[in-house]
């Protein structure tokens, strides 16, 4: 595995000239993950009866927001990292487009990929914490795979994702940790930093994915 700096210099070589388009896809999927929690974030910071009353009345439909997450957003997010992935292999700038083309053209096959790896990955994290960030390490290529290799069923695009990972785990967990200070830097511009932010951390990953996905290749 090259270096962590390998990795973002690639991410912002690959960003050059970019960042609006990759910004703007950002703010679509957290756009849609507001909408999708609004009544939650109402109910918990208001105090205002009338208000109050109306989240509680939308928060009322839990099942509607919490399949929308699945059936909207876990998508959604598929499309996002592999337009990303997209963007550093081929400098095609259409994030949004890409984003919305890829995570909704295999639709049920992305949804029933996130809701299972969102299982697992939860089921772990019951056992203890520690468990949960391994295993949340450990299926971190799911999303990729997915769309790289269609044809096999979620469950073994997971269990791919676990063998891609296999010695790895603490490359990608030291990746992130390079990120760390400017999640920091961004929590002092009220989070708007983090929409510049993701695309520099998801274009950094899609660069590790590729580096493990050919070690895994040459393996087999």
């Amino acid at each position: 595995m090259r270096d962590n700096k390998d990795y973002k210099n690639e991410a912002l070589a690959a960003l050059k000239g970019k960042w609006g388009p990759s910004v703007l896809a950002v703010i679509v999927y957290v756009a849609v993950v507001m909408i999708l929690i609004t009544p939650y974030e109402i109910k918990a910071l208001q105090t205002d009866p009338a208000a109050l009353a109306a989240a509680k009345a939308m928060s009322g439909l839990f099942g509607v927001y919490f399949f929308g997450m699945f059936l909207l957003a876990g998508p959604l997010l598929v499309g996002l990292v592999n337009a990303f992935k997209v963007l550093l292999l081929s400098g095609d700038d259409r994030v949004t487009s890409n984003e919305l083309r890829i995570g909704f053209g295999n639709w049920w096959h992305h949804v029933w990929g996130f809701f299972l790896k969102t299982v697992f990955v939860a089921l772990w994290s019951l056992l203890f914490f520690i468990p949960g960030i391994i295993k949340s390490l450990s299926y971190a290529m799911t999303n990729y795979i997915l769309v790289d290799y269609p044809e096999l069923s979620a469950n073994r695009a997971i269990d791919l994702s676990r063998e891609m990972m296999k010695g790895h785990k603490y490359d990608l967990f030291y990746l992130y940790l390079g990120f760390a200070g400017w999640f920091i830097l961004s929590m002092f511009t009220l989070g708007i930093g983090l929409f510049w932010l993701i695309p520099y951390a998801q274009v950094a990953q899609a660069s590790f994915y590729q580096d493990v996905k050919a070690e895994w290749e040459a393996r087999k």
